[in-house]
């Protein structure tokens, strides 16, 4: 069973301390990873907080990237494909060795917090003793089984709160004016209004819990 796992690491042993360390009040959120046939690991990243140019002068300057190129911009964040250098070793060595998958990673001043899914504990363990062996330090904060599909399990949803958050939006009940009420929806999907408002809580907190922070409450 695969897992997912999520920690915080230096940025010094990851990537992008220079950059990131030069312009602290900057937020990177990578976008995408992509492995190439070459063994070279592409990151997309949104950078996004402040001066964009004196984040891109620490660029040139950052051993951990080379090629950054500018793709897109919206409001004030502005998409970058770059490619990693080897010595962005443990990205590289989940991606090439383990096959794990980053599925969210903001940097900012001089940390990464990361959320990523091995293919079983096994691989976990086998990127943590990589990690140890390297000097490369991290702080585990949870690691949760995945038992449930992976459009669930990734934004921290139980499979009736996906359920609900999907039937409200099939239904129109986030439209405006509303397709549905909350009472019409929870006779169509046979339950009380309060354990529906209870579910669309819970849902809620956990989806912008999953991706718009790092703190991580209690399932209900």
């Amino acid at each position: 069973m695969s897992v997912i796992a999520e920690f915080s690491v230096k940025s010094d042993d990851l990537a992008l301390h220079h950059a990131l360390t030069a312009a602290p009040q900057m937020v990177v959120e990578i976008e995408q990873v992509v492995a190439t046939m070459e063994d070279r690991v592409m990151p997309y990243f949104w950078v996004s907080g402040g001066d964009h140019a004196e984040f891109e002068a620490a660029f040139q300057e950052d051993d951990s990237v080379t090629g950054v190129t500018p793709i897109d911009e919206v409001d004030d964040a502005v998409l970058y494909r770059a490619e990693w250098t080897r010595n962005v070793e443990t990205i590289v060595y989940a991606y090439v060795e383990l096959g794990a998958t980053i599925l969210q990673a903001v940097g900012r001043d001089e940390s990464w917090e990361l959320r990523m899914r091995f293919d079983d504990r096994d691989g976990l363990a086998k990127f943590q003793d990589y990690c140890e062996d390297n000097g490369i330090a991290f702080e585990l904060n949870r690691i949760k089984d995945q038992e449930q599909p992976m459009a669930s399990a990734q934004y921290d949803l139980t499979t009736k709160q996906r359920e609900t958050l999907v039937t409200a939006l099939e239904e129109g009940y986030y439209e405006i004016p509303q397709g549905i009420t909350m009472t019409e929806l929870a006779d169509r999907m046979d339950v009380s209004q309060q354990a529906l408002s209870k579910r669309f809580h819970a849902a809620h907190r956990n989806l912008i819990t999953s991706t718009l922070t790092f703190s991580h409450p209690d399932d209900e």
